[in-house]
């Protein structure tokens, strides 16, 4: 049967990661698709570097302010190249590059870099405005199954964060933030890690603080959220926690054909 493996990461600046061995993760894991977030490149900085992405077509949106947010999509030239559309058609997301939708043969994959709350709260209401405009978007899309990924700067439930009771109402695990994620799933979507490893404790993102990685106080925010329709499908959801290089690690999906 043949399968298509599907690879997100946020990685804090694609500058910055691909002088920590990101071109050797790229050749050595293969991945059919890989979405990037928090590229901090925009079009004249891109310009002037080479990256050496062997053998994959790149579809970037880059956020207007330079160094900052943005997302890309490097899909392998094995695969028919899918209609790539940017933004959300509301500037003051699309501004920040934060939403790719790519539409291929049986599917939607949606890329997007959710916003982060800050730590005053004080972006709480842009980002459950964004949340919203997203699930808007791709419920529109559900002429084919939707596949979600992205680093959604939010924890679902206490088992996706080492600290729980630390964090309530902070940033990243505020009771709104959850509701929405609920709310999404709710709407006929699943959450791929959670439904394989109902319990299982891993973390995507740790802070640069306090040595936060090495001693594993970590968040789960970065996610692969396939429709309902596509569980069958679904053969493996993993958080590649070895892999360094940013403050997150990536995440993979591998997604059977019917």
């Amino acid at each position: 049967m043949a399968t298509t493996s599907l690879v997100s990461w946020n990685v804090n600046g694609i500058r910055a990661v691909v002088k920590k061995g990101f071109t050797d993760f790229l050749k050595k894991e293969k991945p059919d698709v890989l979405c990037l977030q928090e590229v901090k490149i925009n079009d004249s900085a891109r310009d002037k570097e080479t990256f050496d992405f062997q053998n994959y077509t790149e579809y970037w949106n880059s956020a207007q302010k330079p160094g900052y947010a943005g997302t890309a999509i490097l899909v392998s030239e094995k695969l028919a190249q899918p209609i790539i559309t940017n933004g959300l058609g509301i500037t003051e997301f699309d501004s920040e590059g934060r939403v790719q939708t790519a539409e291929f043969e049986n599917f939607f994959l949606v890329n997007a870099y959710f916003p982060n709350t800050r730590h005053d709260l004080s972006r709480l209401d842009f980002k459950l405005k964004f949340d919203n405009a997203l699930l808007y978007h791709i419920k529109k899309l559900e002429k084919k199954p939707v596949i979600l990924t992205g680093d959604l700067n939010v924890a679902h439930e206490e088992i996706d964060l080492a600290n729980p009771k630390e964090n309530d109402g902070n940033p990243g695990f505020h009771p709104e933030e959850r509701k929405w994620m609920t709310k999404f799933l709710k709407a006929g979507f699943v959450d791929t890690f959670r439904f394989l490893y109902p319990k299982k404790v891993q973390y995507s993102w740790w802070s640069y603080r306090f040595g936060a990685r090495r001693r594993n106080v970590g968040w789960r925010i970065d996610y692969f959220c396939i429709s309902d329709k596509l569980k069958k499908q679904l053969k493996q959801a993993e958080i590649l926690d070895k892999v360094i290089g940013s403050d997150h690690c990536p995440v993979r999906v591998v997604i059977g054909d019917r």
